[in-house]
C-alpha cells in the first residue's frame, strides 16, 4: 500500500486540514517531544558560553543529519510504507532533536561577543559537516542493505 500523500493546501482551510490529519499532527508532536528531550540532554552535558564553541548544537545537528541520511534509506528503500514512520521519525523526532534556530542564535551571540572567527567557523563547519553526515549516513546504510540482501540471497540459494 503506497504512502498516502497530504491533501493539497489550495482551497483547504487550516481547521479542515487539522481535522483530516489530526493523527499525523499527534505523531509529529510525540516525536518532536522526544527529540527535544534528547537535544536538551545533550545541552545539559555540553553547556555553552558565548566565548566558546557551541559543541552541543554542533553535535546535535551533525548527528541528526547522519540519522536523517540513514532514515531516508530505510524509509524509501527498505521498509514498507507506513503512515506514521516519516512524520514521527523524520519530522518529529529528528526535527525536535536538530535545531536551526539555536544554531542561528549562537552565531549571533558569537558575533555579539566579538568572536567573528569562531562564528564563521561554526557557521561553515556545521553546514559542511551536516551535508557530509547525510551523505555518509545514506552511503553506509545503502552498503549495509546491499550486503544484507546479498547474504540473504546466498543463504536462500
Amino acid at each position: 500500500m503506497p504512502e498516502e500523500s497530504p491533501p493539497p493546501l489550495t482551497g483547504v482551510g487550516l481547521s479542515s486540514l487539522v481535522r483530516s490529519r489530526w493523527d499525523i499532527l499527534l505523531v509529529v508532536a510525540a516525536g518532536g517531544a522526544l527529540g527535544s528531550l534528547g537535544r536538551w540532554g545533550i545541552g545539559q552535558l555540553l553547556p555553552w558560553a558565548a566565548d566558546g564553541f557551541p559543541w552541543a548544537t554542533f553535535l546535535e545537528n551533525v548527528t541528526g543529519a547522519l540519522a536523517l541520511g540513514i532514515l531516508m534509506v530505510l524509509l524509501l528503500d527498505v521498509w514498507p510504507p507506513r503512515r506514521y514512520a516519516r512524520p514521527f521519525l523524520g519530522v518529529g523526532l529528528l526535527g525536535g532533536y536538530t535545531t536551526f534556530s539555536t544554531y542561528a542564535l549562537e552565531i549571533r551571540d558569537l558575533l555579539a561577543a566579538n568572536r567573528p572567527v569562531t562564528a564563521m567557523t561554526y557557521l561553515f563547519l556545521s553546514l559542511v559537516a551536516g551535508l557530509l553526515a547525510v551523505w555518509l549516513g545514506m552511503g553506509v546504510m545503502r552498503l549495509a542493505v546491499r550486503s544484507l540482501r546479498r547474504g540473504a540471497e546466498g543463504a536462500a540459494g
